[in-house]
């Protein structure tokens, strides 16, 4: 009976099955294997695509930018010439004034002057805090950047090329020549040629 028992037992670990692989040793295994060719791929073409998006928002975030800074110019640009218009239409009134007050230098007009002065002071205020300056010419060197010159003058008590004498004033907006002004300019007097006109006898 022993001996029977003997030959059962080893049987039954002969015909047996094999012991499982613990979860731990699999999982190693698992990772171990290298991944597919074709996820590799797949995960190139992932990036790559992200990659493009990326570049994509990047160059349309700067387009917007520059269509923003675009259309802000050109609405300054837009107001400067505004006011560059309105103040050339203000020119001759400015102009008027300064004749007015040139042309009544007399005691009973005294009053008048005055309202004419304040007046024609306050709107060069307005004006000059847009932009607007007076060209200066008399006693300057002729400069046909900035003068218009009307006529020449012969004379002995300026240098020649300097403007002895302002037709009409000439302004600047935003350091830019809005009207030139017309002016004056001495020129140096012809000289005679000593014998010049003796005849022979």
């Amino acid at each position: 009976m022993n001996a029977h028992h003997k030959d059962h037992k080893d049987h039954k670990q002969k015909g047996s099955p094999a012991e499982p692989v613990p979860a731990e040793q699999e999982t190693v295994y698992e990772l171990s294997d290298p991944p597919a060719s074709g996820s590799l791929d797949e995960v190139g073409k992932l990036i790559a695509e992200k990659q493009e998006l990326l570049n994509t928002l990047v160059r349309r975030q700067a387009d917007f930018d520059n269509y923003r800074k675009r259309i802000e110019r050109e609405r300054q640009q837009d107001r400067h010439r505004g006011v560059e218009l309105l103040i050339e239409h203000i020119l001759p009134v400015l102009d008027a004034f300064d004749r007015a007050l040139v042309g009544h230098d007399d005691s009973a007009s005294a009053e008048y002057r005055k309202g004419f002065d304040l007046i024609r002071r306050q709107m060069g205020d307005i004006l000059a805090k847009q932009g607007l300056t007076r060209i200066q010419s008399v006693g300057q060197p002729f400069d046909p950047n900035f003068h218009h010159a009307i006529e020449s003058v012969p004379t002995d008590e300026h240098a020649e090329g300097v403007v002895i004498g302002e037709l009409q004033p000439g302004y600047l907006f935003q350091d830019r020549v809005l009207r030139p002004a017309m002016v004056r300019v001495a020129t140096a007097p012809e000289r005679k040629i000593a014998g010049a006109s003796k005849h022979d006898n």
